[in-house]
């Protein structure tokens, strides 16, 4: 049977050859009720708010425990029924897709949403931006360029392309800020909010004792998208990351507004390959206006480097420096949080994130974490300035979202795009 992202790819093509309908109508035709349903889905089909659909009738006949998608759930999402059927309780889950991964007969499967899209891109009537995570760098080749990627996304119909490291710098910023007003003791500590939704929905679901140390800012995706929203009020902006659980991130209520669609890396992929984009091929536009800290958040210890290395320069005189703790994949994270919890508190800054290497490691990437993050490390290396206090274009992004002093991020009708609050 042909696959859910070969579906994917044969529409993204028709789409763009103005054949969509008499593509569905082949594949439909020559499928069974599977097919239809990997049609409606990659269509980008199904409820608004949710992204993980359960296909098929399981009773959980899986190869291995490794592969079960009820012993990998973390929030307990998946159960059984009265007749040992799989059920996915919508209550529960926050639609992270690590079940989809681990689920060997494929029953799982995540929404598509470029296609709807495609229209928008081709017609150019409305600005559509893509947004790209700190971890694109070296998924679509060793030596394609950041203005290479940002050629081949104007070449598919994207108005521009942003680094989300450039609102990673803005939050290295903000965070610094909230460390210093929160941590004043020895006893005081934060957990960032920075990055990773699965760490977040953990704190928020599970441990929810220690949402008042959480610190109360957006991720960079939001922060991004919200950014470009308040300087072009009619633009669309599409995420592009390695991490389903972006896409369920993006339809959270309190910030909903600022992502109008995420992709993977390995849906661009398919949407190059479908296209005949090569990003090899394309011109190399000029890029590069984040620092080497907003670029490393895609990495384990990322996050805690770039906010510690901006705090340094911010206040000098602070008695009380970062004293950082890293926990990567979803074990690890409910170790640390599990012992912080318990009041095993050995750091002040505690970053988590859910894939093992970080963003990195995202089930969706290209490449092994661990060449991943070589590329990562080197992308930071080649950036003009090492902090967003010696980022020339910080400055003048924040001028133009009218804050003034760096201090304002705190507070303010301006900086409320980068606040988010967590409630008990």
């Amino acid at each position: 049977m042909t696959t859910y992202d070969e579906i994917f790819k044969r529409l993204v093509k028709a789409s763009y050859n103005d054949k969509l309908e008499q593509e569905i109508r082949e594949i439909e035709a020559s499928g069974n009720e599977a097919t239809k349903k990997y049609v409606y889905y990659a269509l980008g089909n199904g409820e608004q708010n949710k992204v993980v659909f359960q296909i098929n009738d399981c009773k959980g006949e899986c190869t291995s425990e490794k592969h079960n998608c009820e012993t990998s759930c973390i929030f307990n999402a998946i159960v059984r029924d009265m007749e040992g059927k799989v059920v996915i309780q919508d209550r529960s889950c926050i639609h992270c897709g690590h079940c989809i991964d681990t689920c060997s007969l494929n029953n799982l499967i995540d929404k598509k949403e470029f296609i709807p899209l495609i229209d928008l891109l081709r017609k150019k009537e409305v600005a559509v931006y893509a947004i790209v995570a700190p971890a694109i760098i070296g998924q679509f080749g060793d030596r394609v360029t950041m203005g290479q990627l940002r050629a081949a996304f104007k070449q598919l119909g994207f108005y521009g392309m942003v680094e989300v490291a450039l609102f990673a710098d803005i939050l290295s910023l903000k965070e610094a800020l909230e460390f210093d007003r929160a941590v004043n003791s020895e006893e005081d500590f934060v957990l960032t909010s920075c990055c990773c939704p699965i760490w977040v929905g953990m704190v928020k679901r599970v441990y929810n004792q220690l949402i008042p140390h959480i610190q109360p800012s957006v991720s960079p995706m939001v922060a991004c998208g919200r950014g470009i929203k308040r300087l072009h009020p009619e633009a669309k902006v599409v995420f592009i990351g390695p991490c389903i659980a972006k896409k369920a991130e993006a339809k959270e209520a309190d910030i909903q507004d600022a992502i109008d669609a995420v992709l993977t890396f390995e849906e661009v992929k398919q949407i190059f390959e479908a296209t005949g984009v090569n990003p090899e091929d394309m011109e190399d536009i000029t890029s590069g206006h984040s620092s080497s800290a907003g670029r490393i958040y895609a990495r384990t210890g990322g996050v805690s480097k770039a906010i510690s290395d901006t705090l340094d320069q911010l206040r000098p005189d602070k008695l009380i420096r970062i004293k950082a703790v890293q926990a990567e994949g979803i074990q690890e994270c409910k170790e640390i949080l599990r012992s912080i919890n318990q009041g095993d508190i050995k750091a002040n800054f505690y970053e988590g994130m859910g894939c093992v290497g970080g963003c990195v490691g995202g089930p969706k990437a290209l490449l092994k974490s661990e060449l991943g993050t070589l590329h990562v490390n080197t992308y930071g290396l080649l950036a003009d300035a090492r902090t967003p206090l010696h980022n020339p274009y910080i400055r003048e992004l924040l001028d133009r979202l009218d804050i003034k002093d760096v201090n304002d991020l705190l507070e303010g009708e301006s900086a409320a795009i980068f606040q988010r609050q967590f409630n008990k």
